[in-house]
């Protein structure tokens, strides 16, 4: 999107006064970009009419800030680099009130949005000479805005205050009453009923409209639907996610069998499958873009300047989750099926199956000195056997994750090179062209999805849209309403909605994708979630609703490797071996500590078992 952050989120972001300051409990830098006064503001039509891009700016902070950690990182699907993952402590089982990046930080982005948007509310109807209808329609995007914020701490935090007024000191925030999780998710329907009573609120906007990228009353109907799947009110998530059909999104399918994959690229953001997104330009300062591009990528990405690709290799994804996707007859992809023995080994061992054809001396010898069981290698038909066990699979993998010996078209020579993804790294210069990572002395998965290909983005900060909500998403939703009310063949139609777009194997289409019922189908709605919706921070809010995410993230298999050691999820190379383990640190753990400051300066009570 390129309509609504170009200049005047640079002018008047932060343009609202005093009102937002100083406030304790989220402990912002919110210092005014200009010096305009709060009056001033609002006794000024136009700037008053800027001030939603300052509400709309917060969304930014979550992507302009990769130390923040992704919430695809937090599910199963994906892990952090070694060097970063010392501040999580969430997942470290260490986590406390104190942690910047497991409590503090999240508190202090979303309650800053709560913040700008209670000002707009409370001000914009004073404006004068603005029309009536057009504060109506700000007024709601300002409430969506609250409820997006509220939804994400309600599910973080639990128990949470629940401000709705325009603060004009720190002492508005104190001795707040604390809402229940049940009484917040009232709340926040309350207000997005409002964002749908408003006729002033459009169902959507069309790709040329100078207001695409604004809220939408499809947005509305979304939200809302999320918040009735937390208090299991089936039907009327299922009755809203419909009405999101009516205000005209639905899934984009003009790149053929393509369609998945250039569903995220520049020329398809405005699609009518964008509901509620993120809106970037293609400025190389982080301001008004995101980073996955640069945090998701390799250092085959075009040169930085100084001689190196500007990608870096921070996020990776988890070998657990690739084995998830299915063969491409939709049956479950076993390792066995491909090499037989394969699941006995130690990650250790079976190594030896990833390694590049015709191995020098001194590779041949650190493979062994790393455990490799050399006995299995093939000297030139290593890869060709590897890259069987990639090659029929759902197409989503190929579309979303780099994986062994495949291709990436790279541009860091200044034009697109297809390198390929080879084990040990030795050069991405002629004549091997081989990919290269962050971490050329390991193997990750690494991600394809958001990630440039050759020329095609040469910053940074990428200016692709990103998707927030999706007709992708609420058609799964949709799916799992319907499943959880007994209509799990309607819930089949919706999934396969789905996955005939991506060129998967449709449910009930042969004995693998046969549903045996409703049971069965929530499973694969939860598979099909992951792999539809990875790289997009959205699923691990489903894993804390489905109450899967101790299991999967944390999980510990049955199996013990020749060493007499668990195999434990972790930051994992390919063939399973971890750099890294996750620890869960107790129950409590299921929602975050509320910060310190908070708790001491605005009175709040912390939650269970944290301190």
């Amino acid at each position: 999107m390129k309509n609504i952050f170009k200049d005047t989120c640079s002018r008047i972001a932060f343009g609202f006064g005093t009102a937002l300051l100083a406030v304790s409990c989220v402990n912002l830098d919110v210092t005014p970009k200009d010096q305009a006064a709060s009056g001033a503001i609002w006794n000024n039509p136009t700037m008053a009419e800027q001030t939603i891009n300052g509400v709309y700016n917060v969304l930014y902070y979550g992507y302009n800030d990769a130390w923040l950690g992704w919430w695809d990182c937090w599910s199963y699907m994906m892990d952090l680099d070694a060097n970063w993952i010392g501040g999580f402590g969430s997942l470290l089982g260490n986590n406390s009130s104190t942690n910047d990046r497991g409590s503090t930080r999240w508190w202090q982005v979303y309650y800053g949005g709560i913040f700008r948007a209670n000002d707009v509310i409370a001000n914009m109807p004073n404006v004068p000479g603005m029309d009536e209808a057009k504060k109506s329609r700000l007024i709601s995007e300002a409430r969506f805005l609250r409820s997006w914020w509220y939804y994400r701490l309600t599910a973080l935090y639990g128990n949470i205050p629940y401000y709705t007024m325009a603060l004009s000191s720190t002492d508005d925030t104190k001795d707040a009453k604390q809402y229940t999780q049940a009484e917040m998710w009232n709340n926040i329907i309350a207000d997005l009923n409002l964002c749908i009573d408003d006729p002033n609120l459009p169902d959507k906007y069309s790709a040329n409209d100078n207001n695409y990228g604004h809220v939408t009353k499809g947005a509305a109907y979304a939200l809302r639907g999320m918040i009735y799947m937390w208090q299991k009110e089936w039907k009327k998530a299922a009755d809203d996610f419909k009405a999101v059909k009516d205000c005209g999104y639905g899934l984009y399918t003009g790149g053929g069998v393509n369609s998945y994959k250039q569903l995220f690229k520049l020329e398809n953001e405005h699609c009518d499958e964008m509901i509620f997104s993120l809106s970037c330009t293609d400025a190389d300062n982080g301001a008004s873009s995101h980073q996955k591009n640069h945090f998701y990528g390799s250092r085959c990405l075009p040169d930085d300047g100084s001689g190196v690709g500007l990608g870096w290799t921070n996020y990776i994804v988890n070998p657990r989750f690739v084995d998830s996707y299915e063969n491409a007859d939709g049956s479950a992809f076993n390792w066995d099926d491909y090499i037989p023995g394969y699941s006995s080994m130690t990650p250790a061992a079976r190594a030896v199956y990833f390694y590049r054809d015709n191995l020098t001396e001194t590779e041949i010898t650190n493979a062994k000195n790393n455990g490799a069981d050399m006995s299995k290698y093939l000297p030139t038909g290593n890869e060709e056997r590897i890259l069987k066990a990639y090659a029929n699979r759902d197409p989503r993998l190929a579309f979303s994750v780099v994986t062994p010996y495949s291709t990436y078209s790279g541009g860091i020579s200044g034009t697109a090179i297809d390198y390929t993804y080879r084990f040990p790294y030795r050069t991405l210069n002629a004549p091997t062209y081989d990919y290269a990572t962050d971490i050329t002395a390991m193997a990750y998965y690494t991600n394809r999805k958001f990630v440039g290909e050759g020329m095609e983005i040469i910053v940074n900060y990428s200016p692709v849209d990103l998707p927030l909500i999706r007709y992708g998403q609420i058609l799964l939703l949709w799916a799992e309403a319907l499943n959880e009310q007994g209509d799990t063949p309607g819930a089949i139609l919706k999934v396969n909605e789905v996955r005939n777009r991506a060129g998967a194997q449709p449910l009930n289409s042969n004995a693998a994708t046969t549903v045996s019922g409703q049971d069965d189908m929530r499973k694969r709605i939860m598979n099909e979630c992951h792999w539809e919706l990875v790289g997009e921070d959205v699923v691990f809010f489903d894993e804390l609703r489905w109450k899967t995410w101790k299991d999967l993230k944390f999980a510990i298999t049955d199996d013990k490797g020749s060493d007499g050691n668990y195999l434990v999820n972790g930051m994992s190379q390919w063939w399973g071996k971890t750099t890294y383990s996750y620890k869960w640190g107790g129950d409590h753990c299921w929602i975050m500590p509320i910060p310190a400051n908070a708790v001491q300066i605005d009175h709040l009570t912390q939650n269970d078992k944290y301190y």
